[in-house]
């Protein structure tokens, strides 16, 4: 909802950043957030972006950015960086060892569960050198410092409770940042830590659930994408009056999947010769797709529609006639998405996936090419990281005018931006 908030914090215009992705797509961030950082009005400056909220992997992108904000060309050169280095096993374990524990382990859940009881099996990977990676990679007191010097006004991170199913987004921003309460949602104020950031990032199934200390008590949670089918909305409840957006799902792609299904529908006969029983690797990049990609569109479609509604209204807004208790204003989104289809750069290269790992998802059965989903989330590899950036970087310097329109406004970057571009 375009819900309002007063902006305290000595921008003329509070500017959000929206980060939620998924597994290795987190790529693709990185790399429209280095060109960002490479614009001149941007360059050795601080963060054009106040507020930042994050979930999965854009939970990472975030803290790094938000960590860095003082000078926001240094922190995307260093995001980038280290995702162009990333190796799978920097994130998860890759040898035969790990998986035929877990394995056996399994096993003994379906054979003597009854009698002994299950639960052994918390997740495919073990995942602990992810939290490693972090605690070494990302400084959070890096964040504190941001807020201090007002280069930051708040960073949410959200992931999911595994008890409650609710999305719980966890803010660490000035003292007295806006907080709520919904049927589904809850924010809360905290200084955020690795563990927040692990916790955001544990992809469902794939990640065991992760620990957090919250009011005193140990619960355990999830991915934020999973339950965060708005994810605009912390960034706009905490006040931004822009919310700038990054996915990770090539618009075109799933526009075609779409068209073979419908075509499917009117010729069975055509149909039966290009569709087949999807394997259950197909449907897992589904189920994947469908926490990762596709809240981010439907969001900003909510978000013009609410515009529109806000617009052409004159006093108070009126609902089932009752009025609306939260002032309610225009919030303009910007959102960058790959111009390429990820899922088929991760299919070509998905022989660079840990042999232990690959004969795994082997037994999951071969997806179609364009539904090589659960690979790109999964292919931790450099070769596909920095394919990705690369991709990022292209797509933000095409539409590098526009951004930084959008960014540093009219007055101050119609002239940049014509000097900004790459010669």
């Amino acid at each position: 909802m375009n819900t309002s908030v007063s902006s305290p914090w000595g921008f003329r215009r509070m500017t959000g950043l929206v980060l939620t992705a998924g597994g290795a797509r987190g790529a693709y961030q990185a790399g429209v957030l280095k060109r960002l950082g490479e614009v001149p009005a941007l360059r050795n400056r601080p963060s054009p972006f106040p507020i930042i909220a994050g979930a999965s992997a854009g939970a990472i992108n975030g803290a790094a950015i938000a960590a860095f904000s003082s000078d926001f060309g240094e922190g995307t050169r260093k995001l980038a960086q280290l995702w162009g280095q990333l190796e799978a096993r920097q994130v998860y374990r890759t040898d035969f060892r790990a998986l035929a524990r877990n394995g056996l382990r399994l096993a003994l859940d379906l054979l003597l569960g009854p009698l002994l009881g299950a639960g052994r099996v918390q997740s495919f990977l073990d995942t602990a050198p992810l939290r490693a990676f972090l605690t070494a990679h990302l400084p959070m007191d890096g964040i504190a410092a941001s807020i201090r010097s007002a280069h930051l006004y708040a960073l949410a991170v959200t992931a999911t409770g595994y008890h409650s199913g609710k999305a719980f987004t966890f803010i660490q921003g000035k003292p007295g940042h806006p907080l709520w309460t919904k049927s589904r949602r809850v924010a809360l104020p905290v200084a955020l830590s690795i563990d927040h950031i692990y916790a955001s990032a544990a992809i469902p199934l794939v990640f065991p659930p992760a620990p957090i200390v919250v009011a005193g008590a140990t619960a355990y949670f999830g991915d934020g994408a999973l339950r965060l089918v708005t994810p605009l909305s912390p960034a706009i409840r905490l006040g931004a009056e822009r919310v700038f957006a990054i996915g990770v799902r090539n618009q075109e792609s799933a526009a075609d999947l779409l068209r073979t299904e419908l075509a499917a529908d009117a010729d069975i006969d055509a149909a039966a010769a290009r569709l087949r029983s999807p394997p259950l690797a197909q449907v897992c990049g589904v189920f994947l797709n469908a926490i990762f990609l596709d809240h981010l569109d439907a969001d900003v479609d909510h978000l013009r529609r609410m515009n529109d509604l806000v617009a052409a209204q004159h006093g108070d807004v009126q609902v089932q006639g009752r009025t609306v208790n939260e002032p309610m204003r225009v919030v303009e989104p910007l959102v960058v998405s790959p111009s390429e289809d990820l899922a088929l750069i991760a299919r070509s290269l998905e022989h660079r996936i840990p042999l232990a790992i690959r004969c795994l998802m082997d037994a999951l059965g071969t997806p179609d090419a364009q539904s090589a989903d659960l690979t790109s989330y999964l292919l931790f590899d450099t070769k596909f990281t920095q394919a990705l950036i690369d991709i990022g970087y292209r797509d933000a310097d095409r539409r590098i005018d526009e951004i930084e329109h959008f960014l540093v406004g009219a007055g101050k970057g119609a002239g940049a931006a014509a000097r900004s571009r790459k010669k």
